[in-house]
């Protein structure tokens, strides 16, 4: 009853700063690839409804490269030699789900690992090139097209893990993978099937490591 009622008395906000890597996974990138990872960075604000549940919003900004020349053993990859370049900005909410009791100041460690979905919306400026550009952009005569800024949604989806430095202070670990709502994020479409694949839906994923600051509301209840 008196841990209970500790809770439903304490609110927290969470803002932190993140830093890690993104990379992506789509025509030009079939697999995902470790050092395909470029920097990215990452700000957030977390409030929590629950023990359990916590709400949360993120800005990602960053960019991703892949190269058909890291996949050469595969058909497609050694006919188009292509290479694609992509900057990305995602505001997106979401939740995190808790599977510990992150602020039971009881334990003598304050960790938890936790899994996290929300939605995104999407800006990213883009530019697909190869050795032979007539086989991607065959209606401009071969020609590259310029930079192309499209905007789109995706669904994050991902884990991650938050340890308690002090007790404001926090270090957490995340992993995410984004599932886009479009396949133009590399430029290949059913335009020219002779250069993609219509079953590879484009993907990106993020990871990397954050620092966070709790500040803590003792809401007082009424008698």
């Amino acid at each position: 009853m008196g841990a209970s009622a500790q809770n439903q008395e304490r609110s927290t906000n969470e803002i932190g700063i993140g830093v890690g890597g993104i990379s992506y996974k789509g025509d030009v990138s079939p697999r995902y690839r470790l050092l395909s990872n470029r920097p990215a960075i990452t700000l957030f604000y977390k409030k929590d409804v629950s023990r359990a549940l916590v709400l949360r919003g993120s800005l990602l900004a960053g960019k991703v490269k892949a190269k058909d020349e890291h996949y050469e053993s595969l058909p497609l990859s050694d006919y188009r030699k292509a290479e694609v370049a992509t900057s990305l900005i995602e505001l997106a909410v979401g939740i995190d789900y808790n599977f510990l009791d992150y602020y039971d100041f009881r334990r003598n460690v304050r960790w938890t690992p936790y899994f996290t979905l929300g939605v995104a919306g999407l800006a990213y400026n883009n530019k697909t090139i190869a050795k032979n550009p007539a086989i991607i952009y065959p209606e401009n005569g071969g020609n590259n097209e310029p930079y192309r800024t499209a905007f789109t949604m995706a669904v994050p989806i991902g884990v991650g893990a938050k340890y308690a430095l002090t007790h404001r202070l926090n270090l957490g670990v995340e992993f995410g993978a984004r599932f886009l709502l479009t396949d133009r994020f590399d430029n290949l479409t059913n335009q020219n099937e002779k250069v993609m694949n219509p079953y590879d839906s484009d993907w990106y994923f993020y990871n990397g490591v954050y620092l966070s600051y709790t500040f803590y509301k003792i809401n007082c209840p009424l008698f």
